[in-house]
């Protein structure tokens, strides 16, 4: 689960961002502050790995928290919610290395988007030790952070048997399979069918396993990873 602390001086705002957060799987709040001290004081003793955090509050502003943790060179990200909208705000919030920046008011929808592209972020970065050139474009260079992104499959991968390949893991309803398995269903080599797996793999749409049987070798399973079947939605 992603642990995320809340940064927000109006309680009722700061309630309907957990209500949001609790609604999209993946994520936990780890906690509530209002105020920069109260939000540090909460990092120091706390392990978290995103911060939604407001920018206009008594004392200290965030931008002045999201300089502390850029400092102190804490692994922690940043989505900063607020209402300040002024040119010089926004820009010193992305060059400080927020992952993303809404303005006040906005729909639910912004949030969602922009919480699912984190949450496949933070899994891929945590997932693999290293990505081809292909895989840091997918996460560097999505258009927009609405969720309406189209991605562009890697070299050798066509979009119309990706969509096979899905519908098939889908019919099998949570079951593990092996890739010579799918390619049969599928109607391709187990070459091919490998390369998509990797790719689905590689995104978090399935998991794999070693399975050890009785006799002989060790067999690759994979299966669904239930929490990421949206992460399929930019490539069909």
């Amino acid at each position: 689960m992603i642990r995320v602390l809340i940064v927000e001086d109006d309680p009722m705002v700061a309630e309907i961002n957990k209500r949001y957060l609790d609604s999209i799987p993946g994520f936990v709040c780890a906690g509530i502050v209002s105020d920069v001290s109260e939000a540090w004081a909460f990092l120091e003793t706390h392990p978290v790995e995103l911060v939604l955090l407001d920018i206009y509050m008594p004392g200290k502003n965030g931008l002045e928290l999201l300089t502390e943790i850029r400092k102190e060179g804490k692994s922690i990200d940043v989505i900063v919610i607020s209402a300040a909208n002024d040119i010089p705000s926004i820009k010193k919030a992305l060059r400080l290395g927020a992952v993303d920046y809404l303005i006040k008011p906005f729909e639910f929808e912004r949030l969602n988007a922009a919480l699912k592209i984190y949450r496949t972020e933070h899994e891929i970065m945590k997932e693999q030790e290293e990505l081809s050139q292909e895989e840091l474009d997918q996460l560097l260079l999505h258009p927009n952070k609405t969720g309406a992104d189209h991605r562009q499959l890697p070299k050798g991968l066509t979009q119309e048997t990706l969509k096979r390949v899905v519908d098939s893991i889908l019919e099998m309803k949570g079951e593990r399979f092996t890739a010579e398995a799918l390619a049969n269903q599928v109607g391709i080599s187990r070459v091919s069918i490998r390369k998509y797996l990797k790719f689905l793999t590689g995104i978090g749409f399935v998991s794999i396993d070693l399975a050890y049987g009785t006799v002989g070798r060790p067999v690759y399973q994979y299966y669904v990873n239930e929490f990421n079947l949206d992460r399929i939605d930019p490539y069909l």
